[in-house]
């Protein structure tokens, strides 16, 4: 086979994620090429989860220089030009700009959990869910705390826009990027006219009009600017990039999680786990009743999804693996960590069904779905537990997904119906055991394909592509005839001995959260 020569007209995708930036260059056919990659951290500053936009600079750069470098050993050359560029990031959070484009306050991320007034207030005008993390809800807030920087508020962004901004020069986001800002209305495929009034009303005092605060709204498919000169040149410091690449519409992480999984279907859905963990279920009619634990927000294209989102996930599998790896260490014995985790997978496959007795609360932030502004982890179990490793380790995976499951309780309650869900995300690299755990405790079939582990990045190179070489085709059509047409997956269903173990399991959970609760006053 001929080898491949980079043409100039590869589709790149970027994302910012909790740890790590990633990027991903596919050609025509959705084909990744080449990655990069960029470790980083957030902060803790002045009592917020936050990360410079230094360190947003930097690591863009460094996560694109990386890109490079594999690019040069797998075709000998590095990156010239660009058919087409999509940037993804942490959905939601606040990024608040004065008139000269000067950040007003340190970014606010999703992590956050200190806007409960704001959020409570606003559902309650609006009669629409308005979870803490979302943009508006962070705004809102600052008005009520009387901050200063309220009075200098010229525009309003996310981080995927931001970043989209620095490349192009245009404030524009994907619609489902902008649901996690403001509530959309899918029948005009905008921001809600009436609950803009409504905020307006709300926030008089302060002048502030938030439609004039909110970047311009754009759906999958759309040209959204091109690559400018001074985008170039952050881009690739070396001056090597040309402009010119067509930018299509940035959204979030949890809109390239379902193009990853192909979920853009009604009654379907997908969920990431990784840092966090939520899912996306592409809804096939309105809720009429008003949760705090369940987000309307869009896909791609702009159809209403019911998305779950849970602050904490796979944190503690990993802290559990250091302990493992440190026993093993002291005894001179020295493991890769991947053997490890897969160990501690196929242990958890083997335990019993209700964990043995053994709780496990890898919380290690503020919980909304589980109405917990702050957490600590925590291991406790009966006094006649089966205490094995196999049931410690499918209690450390089942604490991973727990606090879904009561917001999936609350969608089955409200007459969701789900045919099945798509799996991806770092929970699902160890064999079948976190996926098949994950259907027991759903309730529903997991999928995951062979193209999973390639994740948020890949699907926002897809959402470039298809922007590009879409030629005015539905997004789902193009999904199925060209970027899951020949897709291998793997399918796992509930049992009945697995559910019934994990509803005992979760029972006690939910327990151990009620203590919690009286812990922390809430």
């Amino acid at each position: 086979m001929e080898k491949y020569k980079l043409k100039g007209t590869e589709s790149l995708g970027i994302e910012f994620g909790s740890t790590r930036i990633k990027a991903v260059l596919i050609d025509q056919k959705c084909t990744v090429l080449a990655q990069g990659s960029h470790n980083w951290e957030n902060e803790f500053r002045d009592g917020y989860w936050t990360y410079s936009l230094e360190s947003v600079k930097e690591g863009l750069q460094c996560c694109f220089k990386d890109l490079n470098e594999c690019c040069l050993r797998t075709f000998g050359e590095k990156i010239r030009s660009l058919g087409s560029i999509g940037i993804s990031g942490m959905m939601h959070g606040y990024l608040p700009f004065d008139k000269n484009d000067n950040l007003l306050v340190p970014f606010r991320t999703w992590r956050n959990t200190t806007t409960a007034e704001a959020a409570e207030k606003l559902t309650e005008e609006f009669g629409f869910n308005i979870p803490q993390r979302w943009s508006i809800a962070h705004l809102y807030q600052a008005f009520l705390n009387k901050e200063e920087h309220i009075k200098d508020v010229a525009h309003i962004n996310t981080l995927a826009g931001y970043v989209h901004y620095l490349l192009s020069g245009r404030r524009i986001i994907g619609i489902g990027e902008a649901s996690g800002m403001f509530p959309i209305d899918s029948s005009i495929l905008s921001y809600d006219e009436s609950m803009i009034k409504r905020f307006d009303e709300l926030a008089v005092s302060s002048g502030l009009c938030i439609e004039r605060l909110l970047p311009e709204i754009s759906l999958a498919g759309d040209n959204a600017g091109f690559l400018t000169k001074e985008g170039a040149k952050l881009l690739d410091p070396s001056g090597k990039l040309e402009a010119g690449a067509m930018m299509c519409p940035p959204e979030g992480d949890a809109g390239t999680g379902m193009v990853a999984t192909n979920s853009i279907l009604p009654r379907t859905g997908n969920v990431s786990a990784g840092t966090s963990i939520f899912s996306m279920i592409v809804l096939d009619k309105p809720i009429n009743e008003v949760n705090s634990e369940i987000d309307i927000v869009s896909t791609p294209d702009g159809k209403d999804v019911a998305m779950i989102h849970c602050n904490n996930c796979c944190t503690d599998i990993d802290k559990w693996v250091g302990l493992f790896n440190d026993f093993l260490l002291s005894l001179g014995i020295k493991k890769d960590l991947d053997e490890l985790y897969d160990r501690l997978y196929a242990s958890a496959l083997i335990g019993d069904g209700d964990c043995g007795g053994i709780v496990d609360v890898g919380l290690y932030s503020g919980e909304p779905v589980a109405h917990l502004d702050d957490a600590k982890p925590l291991l406790v179990r009966e006094k006649d537990a089966s205490f094995s490793f196999s049931n410690l380790a499918r209690s450390v995976i089942n604490s991973a997904f727990s606090t879904l499951k009561i917001g999936h309780l609350i969608l089955e309650n409200a007459g969701v119906e789900i045919d099945y869900l798509n799996g991806h995300g770092g929970l699902f690299k160890s064999g079948k055991a976190g996926q098949k755990l994950m259907a027991d405790a759903l309730g529903t079939e997991i999928r995951v394909s062979k193209t999973a582990g390639e994740g948020g990045a890949w699907g926002m190179a897809v959402l470039a592509e298809y922007a590009l070489n879409g030629n005015g085709v539905k997004l789902s059509d193009y999904l199925d005839s060209v970027v899951f047409k020949d897709n291998e997956k793997v399918c796992e269903s509930p049992d009945k001995e697995g559910s019934e173990g994990f509803e005992k399991y979760h029972g006690r959970f939910c327990d151990t959260l009620d203590m919690m609760r009286r812990k922390y006053n809430v």
